[in-house]
């Protein structure tokens, strides 16, 4: 990172200077360093600066842009500011750009066609196999996916992604080193693996109120189309909605039952104008691209043996958890917990009674 790199991620640090402060003093001296370099008298009388955002200025500290490059670099991450062409060009443009990113994993992912899959974190089965449909298919298709790295549809979307061999981009309310929530650690690092992290938040800072509005705009900023699969009249999903119609992008639903409240909000978009999402056509036609031809799915290439070994089992048809356990020699116990993580991957379906039978794609 050269000297002015280094004086601009400085300034990108400082509290309460955002990107139209930010312009405004580089207007105003040229370039970073010599921002830096200028007294608070001279900074307290460019636009839109305040004697507090002056004071700021005056105490932003080269010290710690370096180490967070240096904890950006040990966690396996990399700096991104404008002046770089890994830059998502995509990012660019909408209101209130973001000022400097923080990526680890495929930055190359940033620079590829993408649509957002956004939903609620409490949803219903319906709604996990719809944006696994979804998912897998635009990933198949070329697509990168982008969602919002919670709990509930955002983790099906990127799991769906990775499960079809495409690409996921998993936008952070916080910085990289914190896993939130907890329980998406596993997603998480295979997100850092096999897709790419992205964030505005230096390493290390934890999530508050206000991140997660401000990750919402860079979701729906990477993408062309805003689909939303499940989500209820107050969902956080509709925010990113609001994000992706001020940057002018396209906003897709896919209709549900209009007794759930989990498909209220999605219902709500159909009916204000959103293209409604009947199937994966819906969203490739806004790329150009066409589904790929039906067929047997492709399992995904990371399956346990054991997961392997109970997906042979039920090559036949639907079994009894305790027939799956005797025929394997495994434990009844071991057997579910295999069975429950095939079906949270979409790969098995359970019918009442601890049946389980291939999903219908693997039939």
């Amino acid at each position: 990172m050269t000297p002015e790199d280094l004086a601009y991620l400085a300034l990108a640090l400082t509290p309460g200077i955002g990107g139209a402060r930010l312009r405004s003093l580089l207007e105003t001296f040229g370039d970073a360093a010599a921002v830096l370099a200028a007294p608070h008298a001279q900074l307290n009388q460019v636009r839109r600066m305040s004697t507090a955002a002056a004071t700021a200025v005056r105490d932003a500290s080269l010290g710690r842009a370096e180490r967070v490059v240096q904890r950006t670099r040990a966690l396996g991450g990399r700096v991104l500011l404008p002046s770089d062409p890994r830059f998502p060009e995509a990012l660019r443009g909408i209101p209130q750009a973001p000022i400097a990113l923080f990526a680890l994993g495929r930055w190359e992912l940033l620079h590829a066609p993408t649509v957002a899959i956004v939903g609620s974190r409490h949803h219903t089965r319906y709604g996990a196999d719809v944006c696994r449909h979804f998912a897998g298919g635009a990933a198949q298709a070329g697509l990168v996916v982008a969602s919002g790295m919670a709990r509930g549809l955002d983790a099906v979307a990127h799991a769906a992604a990775l499960d079809a061999d495409g690409g996921t981009v998993g936008v952070l309310g916080n910085g990289l080193g914190v896993v939130y929530p907890t329980a998406n650690r596993a997603l998480y690092e295979r997100v850092a693996r096999e897709g790419c992290l992205l964030t505005e938040f230096p390493p290390g800072e934890r999530p508050h109120a206000g991140s997660f509005p401000r990750r919402n705009r860079l979701i729906s900023g990477l993408a062309a189309c805003t689909l939303v699969v499940e989500a209820g009249r107050k969902s956080g999903a509709l925010i990113t909605v609001d994000c992706a119609l001020e940057q002018g992008r396209e906003v897709l639903a896919v209709p549900g039952s209009i007794t759930s409240p989990l498909s209220a909000g999605c219902n709500h978009l159909v009916q204000m104008g959103a293209k409604p999402a009947l199937g994966l056509r819906d969203v490739l036609e806004e790329y150009g691209l066409e589904p790929e031809p039906v067929g047997q799915a492709r399992l995904p290439a990371n399956l346990s043996e054991g997961e392997q070994r109970v997906l042979a089992v039920l090559t036949a048809g639907a079994e009894h958890v305790d027939e799956v356990a005797r025929r394997l020699e495994v434990a009844p116990a071991e057997t579910l917990s295999l069975l429950t993580a095939l079906e949270l991957r979409g790969l098995v379906t359970q019918a009442p009674g601890k049946v389980f039978r291939p999903a219908a794609a693997l039939t």
